[in-house]
């Protein structure tokens, strides 16, 4: 699955559009590395996105094409540091 629908899937950005925007800004990092909307994500990838002034850092535990509201959360794991 793409970057951007996986961002888009799992809530963590709200609309695609915005996730697509954000990756072409360097905003999003996938192991470390600058990431474009299209990366192939893949179980166990760790993504960092950048919200301003902070961070959101999770790892991939599931992909799946289409997630509810409230299973969303178990798609991805919050790494904190």
């Amino acid at each position: 699955m793409r970057l951007d629908k996986y961002l888009k899937v799992t809530r963590i950005i709200k609309r695609r559009t915005v996730a697509n925007e954000a990756c072409d800004s360097a905003h999003v990092t996938v192991n470390g590395r600058s990431a474009k909307a299209s990366y192939e994500v893949k179980v166990g990838d760790v993504i960092e996105v950048a919200f301003g002034e902070r961070t959101l850092k999770f790892r991939v535990l599931d992909i799946k094409e289409h997630a509810l509201k409230a299973d969303a959360s178990s798609i991805y794991e919050a790494i904190t540091e």
